[in-house]
């Protein structure tokens, strides 16, 4: 019998390359279990040494899982359930670090900073959400890849889910290093490096946590429209109440992100950083457009055949409502009284900054509950400033205001004073119902080129001139009524550029 020379062998047929790639990909458990055993060690003892440990098995988990997908494409492009043991391997590391990434939020947040603020409870409330919300786009990603494979077809990777894969494993070990760090640790320049993860600042985490709640929702979005239609079919049994109960789930979610969206700009305008508070409340009113724009795909807008006639409270219409008063009429009037109030109160102690932000309050309330109960609605329009321009219009202003205060604080008092009366002229704004504003979700849905443009805006972000690009763009659209009046309702109505069939 002839033996075959390593030199004629391929890569994939050699014996060492097999081993690797299996290696890469069926220790990441044993790693992930070794950091879970250094976690319940740093909780019993918080020695250093073992938090060292813990990170270290978590960053080489992670390097394995970044790399064993091109290593088994290089050396075993043909393995059999190779991407099965993959999709396993993953499910089970994440089913061990995210439920000890959200003991490990608590117990720092208890044991290592008894004394902690109302923002570093809020990030580990938000840790928690984040971790149970990856657990639950896991399960629902293995039980629509069984039901896609049911129906005959192989679930094809969307960009969310690459992009769910590729971030997973960094991000868990970020949080794992925050979760368990151990101060006054050894000198080692090992434990230097860990403890600048562990050491990030507290808004540098909500934003990753943010995208990393984004992109989880994205997936489980790519599913539902893939296959969420076939699914329901199946499991409603022609019971389109059932169905519809389920299919308003999702809209739902996206209506709670708006809401917490809200509350998130509150925090970061407490730290004085309202430029991040302005982002979320544009994160809060894209939130505001997707769930109304979903529901109507779905077609949760219109009365099932037996409920024609009959007056019922939409429970996703009430949620549209809180969030939207939490948002875009509590939020903006809060921000306002912190900024004037806390951040620079020696200038603006004769003005009644409380009284207008109640008025603002009170007004975008009433805003909205004009808006629920009118009987003569105009398609694609909307009746008075709605509440998510009143509130980008108001807090652009105060990003200048937060910047003169570090930067330039002569310019304190103008910003502060433009901000106070443009706070009355938009309350007044929202209750003009006589003027017509463009729905401009829609507007943007029909013509791409118009989001293409606000998200190039976006860039301002990293420039001192963001406060002063979204305050523009926002005094446009106030003025646009001058415009857009000569539209006709019908096509103002519409989200695609040419009429259904």
């Amino acid at each position: 019998m002839t033996q075959t020379d390593d030199s004629t062998q391929t890569p994939k047929d050699r014996p060492l390359p097999r081993k690797v790639a299996a290696l890469l990909v069926y220790s990441r458990p044993g790693l992930v279990f070794g950091g879970m055993i250094c976690a319940l060690a740093v909780m019993w003892r918080q020695d250093p040494r073992v938090y060292t440990l813990g990170v270290s098995l978590l960053v080489l988990s992670m390097t394995f899982d970044l790399v064993d997908g091109w290593f088994a494409a290089r050396y075993r492009p043909d393995a059999p359930l190779a991407h099965l043991a993959d999709r396993l391997m993953d499910k089970l590391v994440y089913s061990i670090i995210f439920p000890v990434i959200a003991v490990g939020t608590m117990w720092r947040l208890l044991v290592i900073t008894p004394d902690h603020t109302k923002g570093q409870l809020l990030h580990a409330v938000f840790v928690l959400l984040l971790c149970v919300t990856v657990l639950i786009r896991d399960n629902f990603a293995a039980f629509m890849r069984g039901f896609a494979i049911r129906q005959g077809s192989e679930p094809a990777l969307s960009e969310y889910n690459r992009l769910r894969t590729i971030v997973a494993a960094p991000v868990s070990a970020l949080l794992y290093a925050y979760a368990f760090y151990i101060p006054e640790g050894p000198p080692s320049w090992l434990y230097f490096k860990i403890t600048w993860l562990a050491n990030f600042p507290l808004q540098v985490l909500f934003f990753i946590e943010i995208l990393f709640l984004i992109i989880n929702l994205g997936s489980i979005a790519g599913y539902c429209r893939k296959y969420g239609t076939l699914c329901l079919d199946e499991l409603c049994l022609g019971d389109a109440v059932l169905r519809r109960r389920i299919l308003a789930i999702f809209p739902n979610a996206l209506t709670v992100m708006n809401a917490m969206m809200g509350l998130i700009a509150v925090f970061f305008a407490y730290q004085g950083r309202i430029r991040e508070s302005y982002l979320m409340i544009i994160g809060a009113a894209t939130f505001d457009k997707l769930d109304g724009a979903l529901a109507r795909r779905l077609g949760l807008t219109e009365p099932l055949p037996e409920e024609i006639g009959q007056r019922k409270i939409n429970l996703g219409n009430l949620m549209d409502d809180f969030a939207d008063a939490v948002s875009f009429c509590i939020v903006p009037g809060w921000i306002f009284y912190i900024c004037l109030r806390d951040i620079a109160p020696e200038h603006f102690t004769h003005l009644p900054v409380g009284l207008v932000a109640l008025l603002y309050v009170g007004l975008g309330l009433g805003r909205l509950i004009y808006f629920t109960i009118d009987k003569a609605p105009i398609p694609g329009f909307f009746k008075g400033l709605p509440t998510p321009a009143g509130a980008m219009l108001v807090l652009a202003p105060l990003i200048a205001f937060s910047q003169a205060v570090n930067e330039t604080p002569r310019w304190v008092p103008f910003w502060g004073y433009f901000s106070f009366g443009l706070m009355i002229v938009t309350a007044i704004l929202m209750n003009c119902y006589f003027i017509r504003y463009l729905h401009m979700g829609r507007f943007m849905s029909r013509n791409p080129w118009m989001t293409r443009f606000s998200l190039a805006l976006l860039i301002t972000v990293v420039t001192p001139y963001f406060g002063l690009v979204c305050f523009g763009y926002m005094f446009l659209y106030v003025l646009s009524p001058l415009v857009t009046w000569r539209i006709d309702p019908e096509e103002a109505a519409r989200e695609t550029r040419t009429t259904s069939s």
